[in-house]
């Protein structure tokens, strides 16, 4: 029976592949520093909310270049090169930002780090496309995501007691294990660039990042999954809604790690769950579930209460991982992977910009509805998801065997956009 179930969930996939889920295994299990960002400049510091909100706004501003350039990196200088330079970048990066003490300087790194933090993921997955056989795929992202979550379980757990006796040790084993990683991929990873041959299909063209920007499917479907990562990045927030409950540290360890124990146990089940069923439907449930979680912070003031709306919105996200990344490997030429990739991992930092920018106000003047409020974009895009999912799956088909003409797409994608005008203008890419 175990032969059986290794078999489809991870059997015969490539020894490369293995390595670059270990690299980043080993890198979500040090990514501590960050996480406790917010809570560091207000208790450590002194600031107020809306200061601690937007210097770890930064960070997201931040992502948000470094996540364009590492798909345009990526796609010229290469794969493996990519990957080395932001991860021994930002390890060195991280390390100043610990024995940073002016607030200018602090704001200043972790600007810098947010860059070389985001640089990473597009030129990660387009290696991973680029070895794993398309049939295969989506086991490997079922996978990748898996791993994200177990290193950043363990690495919530660990933080909360390692925060509790001094901030300075999260930048240090931060550091350190970013190093690690990037030493990983030196000895392990070869160049991956250009192992696959482009597909064919209809509109397959060499371009830049305007193939991705001006691709009107690709498009409403990330700007529909930004606010799924807007309501994602509602985590750093959260720690501050915890404090004024007056739960300490460990509690909101407790918290975060609790999605990724979740995931760690139930990730592996989720591809066969979601078999045949439509992406568009099954995104849309993801985002009900988010936003359900979100909502219920609301009502929470004690840990129990924390740790129920954590497993409301874990359900999402369980559900959202697998579709999400089949839908852009399916829509990006394989000449612009990267660049498709550093397209949708903009919505992260920019959410990350975003969320604490917004949050730090929010929870000043709006306390408990700010949660209600976050909640309802959830359940707008939802809707967004089921408008959308019909037109951008006829693309999806014209493109692997049964080529539509240009007019019958460019319409689909008119009308898919017309429908969404209709929706909040939050939900919108």
């Amino acid at each position: 029976m175990f032969a059986r179930f290794w078999s489809q969930t991870a059997g015969g996939l490539p020894r490369v592949f293995w390595t670059l889920w270990s690299s980043m295994l080993v890198n979500r299990v040090g990514a501590f520093a960050m996480l406790f960002l917010p809570l560091y400049l207000k208790s450590g510091r002194g600031v107020s909310l809306t200061m601690a909100g937007l210097i770890t706004a930064g960070y997201g501003i931040g992502g948000a270049c470094g996540s364009l350039l590492g798909g345009v990196l990526a796609d010229t200088i290469g794969r493996r090169r990519t990957l080395l330079l932001a991860n021994y970048t930002a390890a060195s990066l991280m390390l100043a930002l610990g024995f940073a003490q002016p607030l200018w300087l602090i704001a200043l790194l972790t600007l810098a780090v947010g860059v070389f933090h985001s640089m990473p993921g597009p030129a990660l997955v387009a290696a991973i496309i680029d070895v794993t056989p398309e049939h295969n795929r989506s086991r490997a992202f079922n996978l990748q995501f898996w791993a994200f979550n177990l290193g950043t379980a363990v690495a919530a757990a660990l933080a909360g007691v390692v925060a509790s006796s001094g901030f300075l040790l999260l930048f240090l084993v931060d550091a350190a294990m970013t190093a690690v990683t990037g030493t990983i991929i030196f000895f392990a990873v070869p160049e991956t660039l250009g192992r696959s041959s482009p597909r064919g299909g209809a509109g397959r063209t060499r371009g830049g990042l305007g193939t991705a920007l001006t691709d009107p499917f690709f498009m409403i479907f990330v700007g529909l999954t930004f606010v799924l990562a807007f309501l994602g990045a509602q985590t750093s927030m959260l720690q501050l809604a915890m404090n004024a409950d007056g739960l300490p540290p460990e509690a909101y360890g407790i918290v975060a790690a609790l999605p990724g124990l979740l995931i760690v146990l139930g990730q592996l089940f989720v591809p066969r769950l979601l078999q045949g069923r439509v992406k568009g439907r099954v995104l849309a449930t993801a985002l009900l579930f988010t936003g359900l979680g979100y909502t219920s912070v609301a009502f929470a003031n004690v840990l129990p209460a924390y740790l129920v709306a954590a497993a409301i919105w874990t359900v999402g996200s369980m559900l959202a991982a697998p579709p999400n990344a089949e839908v852009i490997a399916e829509l990006a030429p394989a000449e612009l992977r990267a660049r498709y990739q550093a397209v949708f991992y903009l919505v992260f930092p920019a959410a990350g910009f975003l969320a604490p920018a917004a949050g730090g106000w929010s929870l000043d003047h709006l306390g408990s509805w700010h949660w209600a409020i976050v909640g309802g974009l959830g359940l707008a895009a939802a809707a967004g998801h089921l408008v959308a999912g019909k037109s951008r799956d006829r693309r999806v088909r014209s493109l692997h065997g049964s080529p539509a003409s240009a007019a019958e797409e460019i319409a689909a994608a008119d009308a898919a956009a017309g429908d969404l005008a209709q929706l909040p203008s939050e939900i919108r890419g």
